[in-house]
């Protein structure tokens, strides 16, 4: 599949993804990328997030692929059990430990804990060693459970824009090689 013939929807996390953000630059980039958008990005609740995504997917007029960050991700595995017989395809970066109990701020445990039910849509994550809102080893097993293939990033942090992931062109060559391999 190519990326014209796709819709990318673009899941930020906790607090959106600001101008110079990876997921802003691709959405920039992609002419069929578009983000779903939250009314609350500072204070999310967590069944407002899953419908907006919900919502975005049952609007799609082609093939949806999504590309989920961090509570992104999180409020994507959630809306699965609504949504994965429409989904094509997903790359999950950085997932947040929504089971953590020393996670901050604490609603954001409302996300989970995570399904660890295979997901009925190939899908890629991309971890960190040293992210701070989970641990590679937590990051590596829910990958497993879900049937997704697991990447490393190394210690990237959080893979954003505060660990140094502005334009990110390896993770969009990533994205480029997974979308390839998707049934068009």
């Amino acid at each position: 599949m190519k990326a014209s013939e796709a819709d990318i929807l673009i899941v930020p996390g906790y607090k959106n993804s600001g101008p110079q953000h990876w997921q802003s630059r691709w959405e920039a980039k992609l002419s069929t990328a578009r983000r779903v958008e939250q009314e609350a990005w500072s204070k999310p609740v967590c069944e407002d997030w899953m419908e907006n995504i919900r919502k975005a997917v049952v609007e799609a007029t082609k093939p949806v692929v999504i590309v989920a960050h961090s509570l992104g991700v999180a409020a994507t595995i959630k809306t699965v059990p609504q949504i994965g017989h429409l989904v094509s395809g997903a790359l999950l970066v950085a997932p947040p430990d929504v089971a953590n109990p020393k996670i901050r701020p604490r609603h954001l445990q409302t996300f989970g804990p995570y399904s660890r039910d295979p997901l009925p849509f190939p899908s890629v994550v991309i971890a960190s060693r040293d992210d701070p809102f989970c641990s590679y080893d937590v990051a590596d097993e829910i990958a497993a459970a879900w049937g997704s293939l697991m990447m490393d990033a190394g210690e990237a942090g959080h893979i954003n824009d505060e660990a140094g992931f502005g334009p990110w062109p390896e993770g969009l060559m990533v994205f480029a090689r997974f979308l390839g391999r998707l049934p068009g």
